[in-house]
């Protein structure tokens, strides 16, 4: 049997259908004119767009899925509104008025729909891709995926907009370049609109895929430029989103959690109340995600309140003695944020056992690197005289010099800076940590690689000096003195020149280190930094020139 003719495609028949809606069926209708005169502007509209579609993408209802597709929903929706323009025709409509209003309110949202569906379409540059010849380039290939499925959650129903969620997860975990090219094609501010889903599937795996972004340093900057209307929508995860969801928006939240604007915003929109409730009930993950974005909160003295409040201190104790690892160590690293510069809180953490937990989690044997939240918190708590008469006798003397020769800068750099807030407050530390071989490790941080660390080392180096012993251990070092004169050069910039100051002032007394700062070329960098007018370098000056003049009348 010879085949019927083929079937007209998808613009053709579209067209058709606008125009006998236009010219035929609407001016004749009889009921609800008001309504049908709001769906002529959207079927004029539509009809602009397929009669472009028709000229400058001709082969595009045939080569292009994402077109064909909205085609053909297009279509429907216009033989739809045929037969209901039909029904109007009379004034009595066969299904009754309130159901015809009904229907007649849904043609006009489909009709909205497709006017900016196309829009969306054209605007994607993904019709013109049609005609290109295909790319070789693994880049591009990619990029023109990420414009496809960001398009697709943009257009369509809510079931192609599922399906071009899962696929755009996909992508985005498979390599953080995917993250960056998706971010690049504008992936963010339509997830960021997806949020205001009515579906909590799709809304859940919206907070996913903007979690899987802000792991990537290229998709921060773009997320912070969302505002406040992102961080609110997270915020209400946070409160009744499931635990997968929960878990996803404190990761994302880390990365939006780093500015003072948003941190104020997180604390006075009730943030830092919720992040605690999931430390004390989420799951494990959420929990440690929601310890982290605490850490960072705790960093800004605007949030200090809102933590006293909520009597944080006795929860992220709870945390950091019982978490997962990650969660111990965010938990000490908020807490940490939380003591630097207030005595009051730093009490209230030793009271509340925090000096033990801090113990227990040092001797857990955790990843080098996350010692430095630790070291941090003893050099905070340190920093208050009782206090840091308690962690000398409960031995952190120990812990802490034993960390001074690590392979890791950071836990380094944090280290000679706890040994500086000890020795400060403690003639006992001083001792100890000469006594376990602090000296020695600190000297070799003079000659360290970079400036943070050189000037860790002098600033501790330049307390230790105080005890007798100390100083001893110095002298013997051949490196020691001359290592500091090299840190007084005022071309080495980013180190405070007061510590080496302060180290030499300590052994400028004594014959030899004497002989040994001048013969390094201390005197010609002193007679700068007294011009820079930094303290304490015009008394080291003045002992350097008496040695001389003592040495002119030196005996034979």
């Amino acid at each position: 049997m010879k085949e019927s003719s083929e079937a007209p495609d998808p613009i053709t028949l579209s067209l058709h259908l606008l125009s006998t809606l236009l010219d035929s069926e609407i001016p004749t209708v009889q009921n609800l004119k008001g309504k049908w005169s709001l769906a002529r502007v959207k079927l004029t509209e539509l009809q602009t767009h397929l009669t472009d579609f028709s000229s400058e993408f001709p082969n595009a209802s045939t080569t292009n899925p994402l077109s064909l597709h909205l085609l053909h929903s297009i279509s429907q929706t216009l033989n739809d509104a045929v037969s209901l323009s039909q029904h109007c025709q009379s004034p009595n409509p066969p299904n009754g008025k309130l159901k015809t209003q009904s229907d007649l309110d849904s043609l006009l949202a489909s009709l909205h729909r497709h006017v900016t569906d196309c829009d969306i379409l054209f605007r994607s540059g993904l019709l013109l891709e049609n005609a290109a010849v295909p790319t070789s380039s693994k880049r591009e290939a990619l990029r023109s995926a990420s414009r496809n499925l960001i398009t697709r959650l943009q257009i369509g129903s809510p079931e192609s907009k599922a399906s071009a969620m899962d696929s755009l997860l996909g992508l985005l975990h498979e390599d953080d370049k995917n993250v960056t090219i998706a971010v690049a094609q504008g992936v963010v501010p339509v997830l960021v609109r997806l949020l205001d889903s009515s579906s909590a599937d799709t809304k859940e795996k919206t907070v996913a895929a903007i979690s899987r972004v802000s792991t990537v340093d290229s998709g921060k900057n773009v997320l912070l430029a969302e505002g406040l209307f992102l961080l609110n929508h997270l915020l209400r995860v946070l409160d009744s989103g499931s635990g997968f969801a929960i878990e996803k928006a404190c990761v994302a939240l880390q990365a939006l959690s780093f500015t003072k604007e948003n941190a104020r915003a997180i604390g006075s929109r009730g943030g830092i109340s919720s992040l605690l409730e999931i430390c004390q009930a989420g799951t494990p993950g959420s929990q440690a995600s929601a310890a982290a974005v605490l850490r960072n909160l705790a960093a800004f003295s605007e949030t200090k309140d809102n933590f006293v409040e909520e009597n944080a201190v006795v929860v992220l104790l709870g945390l950091a003695s019982s978490g997962t690892a990650s969660a111990r160590e965010n938990s000490i690293g908020c807490l940490s944020n939380l003591v630097s510069n207030d005595e009051g809180l730093g009490i209230t953490v030793v009271k509340e056992g925090g000096v033990e937990i801090l113990k227990s989690f040092w001797d857990s044997a955790p990843p080098v690197m996350s010692l430095e939240v630790a070291v941090n918190m003893l050099r905070h708590l340190g920093s208050n005289g009782p206090i840091c008469e308690v962690l000398v006798g409960e031995g952190f003397v120990n812990r802490l010099v034993a960390v001074l020769n690590c392979e890791v800068l950071a836990v380094r750099v944090a280290a000679a800076r706890a040994v500086h807030a000890l020795g400060m407050n403690s003639g006992k530390a001083r001792k100890e940590m000469g006594e376990c071989g602090c000296v020695v490790a600190l000297i070799k941080m003079l000659d360290g690689k970079g400036v943070e660390e050189k000037e860790a080392g002098a600033m501790a180096l330049s307390v230790m000096m105080m005890h007798a012993s100390n100083r001893r251990v110095f002298r013997k070092d051949e490196r020691g003195v001359v290592s500091a004169v090299h840190l007084l050069n005022p071309s080495l910039q980013g180190l405070d020149k007061k510590y080496p100051v302060a180290l030499l002032a300590l052994l400028v007394h004594s014959k030899s280190c004497r002989k040994q700062m001048v013969a390094a070329g201390a005197c010609v960098h002193m007679h700068k930094l007294v011009e820079m007018d930094v303290p304490g370098s015009k008394k080291l000056l003045e002992c350097l020139g008496r040695g001389k003049i003592w040495g002119v009348f030196a005996r034979p």
